[in-house]
């Protein structure tokens, strides 16, 4: 009997200072796997617990691939464990994967029934969206094609660089008879628009770095030698702002900019009762208030004070203020 080999995937971090670069290893061809997604989910254990790390950079160790796509064994596998079920009983089926996860005991038990597929989907689904809840910045430096899984995990991330050259980007799910599973559906519809997005994965053809920047879909296209040293140039000085902030930000975007437009006010209310508080929000105030009385004006219309904060990232406080 031949022998299933191991699933591909394996993250290795480097420090440079605030910001970590963490190079995906998926391979001799690039895929993401089930070993790869548990240590992404490690990684955010790391990041939010470490107040000096301010941002992540992700990039591909595959030459012309950032991520490949999914280890289609470990959908297909996945797959096959599930009963056939129809929406009704597939939603109660997510729903329990879901609660059973966040109770170890009963989720060592689940492993071994047709839950499992449910609960490590549900996991990269968390894991995507602890990175879009958190304060730290992060940067997807594309070094090549990125389909499925790879496309996917670019959108979970804040900004994405992506190699100019011979690439593309895409969502080809439904050329395999499923859906994107990683937060395509949703991601990518909020970057580039409903019937766009909608168009891209009902036929399953990607586009270009150059057509991906004039959807929404990336934010720049860089020469491939320069690539990394400008994603980390961009995460230390997206990063620079408050972390508090930034999480705050995130929150109210990424959460509440997909609900009604009153429950979303009602979550930008929440992170603004929140954080506006604090120490670091408090002294940035207090010092522009100060400043205004002193200068006459608003502070932030002197070009010099405005050119300052935002290559500081806040609003600049006199020797010896916090900037917590």
């Amino acid at each position: 009997m031949k022998k299933t080999p191991a699933m591909p995937g394996h993250l290795s971090v480097e420090t440079r200072g605030a910001v970590l670069i963490v190079r995906l290893e998926g391979g001799s061809l690039g895929l993401m796997g089930l070993n790869m997604a548990n240590e992404l989910s490690t990684l955010l254990d790391k990041v939010e617990s470490d107040t000096s790390v301010k941002a992540v950079v992700m990039t591909g160790t595959h030459p012309g691939r950032f991520i490949g796509h999914a280890d289609v064994r470990w959908l297909q596998e996945g797959g096959k464990s599930i009963p056939a079920v129809g929406r009704g009983l597939a939603s109660a089926i997510a729903r329990t994967s879901a609660a059973v996860r966040r109770v170890p005991p009963l989720a060592a038990v689940a492993s071994a029934t047709p839950l499992e597929g449910g609960m490590q989907l549900d996991k990269l689904h968390d894991t995507f969206l602890r990175m879009n809840r958190s304060g730290i910045i992060f940067v997807a430096a594309l070094n090549g094609s990125a389909l499925g899984l790879g496309s996917e995990f670019a959108q979970a991330c804040d900004v994405r660089l992506m190699a100019d050259g011979d690439f593309f980007i895409g969502q080809p799910e439904v050329l395999l008879g499923i859906n994107p599973g990683g937060g395509g559906t949703q991601r990518l519809t909020r970057l580039v628009g409903a019937h766009r997005a909608l168009m891209m994965m009902l036929e399953g053809r990607p586009v270009s770095p150059k057509k991906a920047l004039e959807i929404g879909l990336i934010d720049e296209v860089v020469p491939p030698d320069s690539l990394l040293d400008r994603a980390v140039e961009v995460a230390r000085y997206m990063s620079s702002r408050p972390r508090d902030a930034i999480g705050a930000i995130k929150r109210a975007v990424y959460l509440g900019g997909s609900m009604s437009l009153e429950e979303g006010l009602h979550v930008e209310r929440t992170e603004f009762i929140t954080i506006s508080p604090s120490e670091a929000a408090q002294s940035l105030m207090v010092e522009y208030l100060e400043r205004t009385d002193r200068d006459g004006d608003l502070p932030l219309y002197d070009p010099a004070v405005y050119k300052e904060a935002l290559a500081n990232g806040r609003f600049p406080l006199p020797a010896g203020g916090s900037e917590t």
